[in-house]
């Protein structure tokens, strides 16, 4: 009987657009269309624009598209590292609910589109591969129990090259057992560190893990396509990736409900630009400042109680740079009652050195939730006590975006046209609206970010 890596390959190369439901269809443009958005944004930060010029350096004379205004082609290895790292630049890329450590549209749309745009394939072969990936690397990411990140590993960096490397062999069509090389291939370019949440510093790598993932599927993929082998136990082996990098792991996760339930539907796209375990908390906020209509300046102190994570990983109150404010949820709790915590440009160097958010930020603390103490959870109950003496509180397991509260069409067109507003807004348009019909495109050429939206400028006659 095959092991759970080939049933998984063998699974991923028989994946067909015209199997596919209307709902996972559509969940996987959405996702596509979140990950252009999310690197459109990404594309103009400093460390984004170190990524965008090492791989123009390196991959000149291809075909493939770096998502940013300026449109560069590259080599498709290239383009699916730089896109990748573009895609997380900014805390903005969609992952899973419940958060199984992937991250898709970072790491297996990059690389998809990277060969799709060197070979000319289609939107149909798009769609397919992305949703073959997902229900390949979803799996992996349940089966992991979230130990990689236990062991410090940074979980998507470790589970991405597997999805990148099944979407890319669907693009080109492999048969069973070349599918099953790519991922044994992908096992070995796992990688990604969490120390720069430790040490407070670097966390300019964070951005490169998802991109190393899409530009090692590339590799893996292609490979594999030359005849380089890999082993074909390389999830459930003695020395393969769950026991090496994970230790405990949920075995039988890697087939559960594999061809009956399609695990793409479990993606959910962000609704705001931070880490993920400061959503429910940030959500709540929300709630009760709308409810109640106080202030920041009315905040006396926060109390948070959630995850482990949320308590240790996320709990930095004096986080030293703008990338790690990101990743802390106290700031972001703090930042939420002084700025738009929706929109991207509320994270920038004005919000992060200011006093009131610094202070606010030093008076809140986390605590593991006895509901967290039973299972892996996001929900958060946030208690904020006010110096009047009021105190309020607020529980939130859920919030837009998520499968159980999906985005209208509407709501996820509003959310698009916010984050690439400093782009052509009609083009932008444009883009939206062919990336929602792209199963009639039959090549991906034309896929790629309309240039910034000219600013309007006034020049002082002479006297």
């Amino acid at each position: 009987m095959a092991n759970e890596t080939e049933q998984l390959a063998k699974y991923a190369s028989a994946v067909r657009f015209q199997d596919l439901p209307q709902p996972v269809i559509q969940r996987a443009k959405d996702c596509i269309a979140d990950t252009v958005a999310a690197i459109a944004y990404g594309a103009h930060l400093p460390w984004s624009r170190i990524i965008v010029d090492y791989s123009r350096r390196m991959g000149p004379g291809g075909k493939s598209v770096i998502l940013g205004p300026a449109g560069a082609r590259v080599r498709a290895p290239n383009a699916a590292f730089a896109n990748g790292s573009l895609s997380h630049a900014f805390e903005m890329d969609n992952l899973t609910w419940p958060n199984s450590g992937v991250h898709p549209g970072a790491t297996m749309f990059t690389a998809a589109l990277a060969v799709g745009q060197e070979r000319s394939l289609s939107g149909r072969d798009l769609l397919a591969s992305f949703v073959a990936g997902a229900e390949v690397m979803i799996r992996i990411g349940r089966a992991t129990k979230h130990n990689n990140e236990h062991h410090g590993f940074h979980a998507p960096g470790t589970t991405g090259p597997f999805g990148a490397a099944v979407s890319v062999g669907r693009m080109l069509k492999f048969d069973a057992a070349k599918m099953t090389n790519a991922m044994g291939i992908a096992g070995s370019l796992a990688c990604g560190l969490l120390e720069f949440a430790k040490s407070g510093t670097g966390a300019m790598v964070k951005r490169m893990h998802m991109g190393r993932a899409a530009e090692s599927g590339v590799l893996a993929a292609s490979l594999a396509e030359e005849g380089f082998t890999g082993p074909v136990s390389v999830l459930e082996g003695p020395f393969g990736f769950l026991n090496v990098y994970c230790g405990e792991h949920d075995l039988p996760a890697l087939t559960k409900g594999l061809g009956e339930e399609f695990a793409t539907l479990r993606i959910m796209l962000k609704r705001f630009p931070m880490h993920i375990t400061s959503h429910t908390s940030v959500q709540a906020i929300e709630d009760l400042r709308a409810e109640h209509g106080y202030k920041g300046a009315d905040v006396a102190s926060i109390h948070i109680a959630g995850n482990p994570k949320m308590a240790t990983v996320n709990n930095i109150p004096e986080p030293a740079d703008l990338m790690m404010s990101q990743y802390s949820l106290p700031f972001c709790v703090a930042l939420a009652h002084y700025a738009n915590a929706r929109d991207p440009r509320s994270f920038n160097a004005r919000t992060f050195g200011n006093a009131d958010i610094k202070s606010l930020c030093s008076r809140v603390t986390i605590s593991v939730s006895e509901e967290a103490k039973k299972g892996g959870t996001l929900a958060s109950t946030v208690t904020v006590t006010l110096k009047d003496g009021r105190t309020l509180t607020k529980r939130v397991a859920d919030f837009k975006g998520t499968p159980e509260s999906p985005l209208t069409p509407d709501e996820m067109r509003e959310k698009f046209m916010m984050i690439t507003s400093h782009c052509d807004p009609k083009a932008m348009g444009r883009l939206f609206d062919r990336i929602q019909n792209i199963e009639c495109e039959k090549t991906l050429d034309w896929l790629k970010v309309p240039a910034e939206a000219k600013r309007k400028t006034t020049q002082k006659k002479k006297r």
